[in-house]
């Protein structure tokens, strides 16, 4: 059965509530990375995050990539809330992956926190 990375940025990583999702189809942690400087983080409603790409230089995000069988990616990107989607993405390193992206429409009128340089950073933050 062929395997494909897949980076993920929010509640699908290690401990999160929908780690799961990739636990279930056989997904495997292969190592923790970050995207390279163009991407923006916006929070969801507090629920989960939403990564997207820009032209300009704006900052890396923490993320996790996991190899995945490849007739999963179906099943797992169904999981997904509704808006979020597969891409390509740079890492740091400038390979490029497959990878849950957000459209753009998703972060309207949302919480940018980039600053935070990932979900789980915002995250912990909320809780002190």
């Amino acid at each position: 059965m062929e395997k494909i990375l897949i980076a993920v940025n929010g509640t699908l990583m290690r401990d999160l509530e929908l780690n799961e999702n990739l636990t279930k189809i056989g997904g495997k942690f292969i190592r923790e990375d970050k995207t390279d400087s163009y991407y923006r983080l916006w929070s969801i409603n507090d629920e989960y995050p939403a990564m997207i790409r820009t032209s300009k230089k704006a900052s890396k995000v923490d993320l996790e990539v996991w190899k995945i069988p490849i007739d999963k990616m179906v099943t797992l990107l169904l999981n997904e809330p509704a808006g979020l989607c597969i891409g390509k993405v740079v890492l740091q390193d400038k390979s490029i992956c497959l990878g849950i992206i957000g459209e753009p429409f998703l972060c309207e009128d949302q919480l940018e926190i980039t600053e935070f340089g990932g979900w789980r950073s915002y995250i912990d933050q909320k809780v002190k």
